[in-house]
């Protein structure tokens, strides 16, 4: 069973759509008490990241998130939950995140739109990783974002894409992966990324 985490700010109803599709069994989880229980968690998040951490934080997400990811069940962060694995982000003034992975969230800067919306393709950089099987290089995806991840250490990098700058797509450590676009919008290539988290998390028992 997969837990999609409900603090409020999710696109629960496309994702859970989308494992409906892949005929995966899911519950929305709120209650930090029960994240445990899962096969694995899906992190999904529209808005603005310090309101995100607010909410999270008061719902006690915070510290069952990361023992949570410490158990080594997988866990997948989708557009800004995916920023929220991260050390801090400059949305709205210096906000701290879950610092499950080591980077900060910064906005784009220069004479281009913002946000980044629209199709673009993956560029992949570890090809080997189970999330990426049969995903391919130029593979595309569809992004939202007016912020994005700067790394702190390009050994979490699974996929960039090209916005002007190379932009954090797809990153992973251990259990921990994180997708900057939205995979369920993102046709044949999104649902497969989404099919290869379940199966991972298929493959954990409680």
């Amino acid at each position: 069973m997969i837990g999609i985490v409900d603090y409020g700010m999710g696109n629960l109803f496309s994702i859970s759509k989308a494992l409906e599709r892949l005929s995966y069994d899911y519950e929305f989880v709120t209650d930090a008490g029960k994240l445990s229980a899962y096969d694995g968690l899906l992190l999904p998040g529209v808005g603005a990241f310090g309101d995100a951490m607010r909410n999270i934080r008061e719902l006690s997400l915070d510290r069952a998130l990361r023992d949570y990811a410490a158990s080594g069940k997988p866990i997948l962060g989708i557009c800004l939950g995916m920023q929220l694995l991260f050390s801090r982000s400059e949305e709205h003034g210096s906000n701290e995140g879950l610092g499950l992975l080591s980077g900060e969230v910064v906005r784009f800067q220069g004479d281009y739109k913002i946000p980044h919306m629209g199709w673009n393709r993956l560029s992949l950089k570890k090809d080997a990783n189970p999330l990426l099987d049969g995903v391919k290089d130029g593979d595309y995806v569809y992004f939202v974002h007016s912020f994005h991840v700067r790394v702190n250490s390009d050994d979490v990098l699974l996929a960039t894409a090209d916005y002007f700058q190379d932009v954090t797509a797809i990153v992973g450590r251990g259990n921990v992966y994180g997708m900057q676009f939205h995979p369920e919008k993102s046709g044949d290539t999104g649902m497969r990324l989404l099919d290869n988290f379940a199966k991972q998390c298929e493959g954990v028992t409680t």
